[in-house]
């Protein structure tokens, strides 16, 4: 599984937009609406910030390892 499908499967199982997400993480909405798309890929520091607001691995987030 690529990133942008973990991130929008974990997005969604916590019940948040977009919007939301973007809020609480301090990016963009429309840097995770490219993202979930496929569009862009995050740097380094950002996938840090949602590995740790999702209590997930970076590994896991990024689909390496599956748990």
């Amino acid at each position: 599984m690529k990133f942008k499908e973990r991130l929008r499967e974990l997005r969604i199982a916590k019940g948040l937009s977009q919007m939301q997400l973007a809020q609480s993480v301090g990016i963009s909405q429309s840097a995770i609406a490219k993202w979930e798309l496929g569009k862009t890929e995050p740097t380094a520091s950002a996938i840090i910030v949602l590995a740790a607001f999702f209590g997930e691995s970076t590994d896991y987030l990024l689909g390496v390892v599956d748990a």
